[in-house]
């Protein structure tokens, strides 16, 4: 899988569809790219950023209720060097309705902060660069 081009779509299901969202766009600046409705009974919505590789595809089963996430660390994880940029991106989380929340694993406290969605997925801002 050498192929640069590739694009990563990361999906999960919600039982609050609109509303996750809308949280995702406001609290990481994604756009609406596409959605679905009954396909083959589910409908979806594909958030992002255009120019970038990768994309969230937020699902929901017609007739049928997914619960919350699984574990507390169940994590997207964003790494942000810019100090500026990452103090701006962690209000919009907070603006855009997630929780401010402690980090299930302490390491992503040090440097980051984590956000609870409506289901209780997480997203981590990371406040470093991403280093091997």
């Amino acid at each position: 899988m050498n192929n640069k081009n590739y694009t990563l779509r990361v999906a999960r299901p919600t039982d609050n569809l609109e509303a996750i969202a809308k949280m995702y766009c406001q609290g990481l600046g994604f756009q609406r790219l596409s959605q679905f409705q009954d396909h083959q009974g589910f409908d979806g919505i594909i958030i992002g950023h255009p120019k970038e590789p990768y994309h969230i595809e937020f699902t929901s089963e017609q007739g049928h209720q997914v619960g919350k996430a699984p574990t507390r660390d169940h994590l997207l994880v964003f790494y942000i060097p810019d100090q500026r940029e990452w103090e701006k991106a962690c209000q919009s989380m907070i603006s855009g309705g997630f929780q401010d929340v402690s980090s299930y694993n302490p390491f992503w406290d040090i440097s980051g902060r984590t956000f609870e969605d409506l289901d209780g997925y997480r997203i981590v801002l990371q406040n470093s660069s991403w280093t091997r």
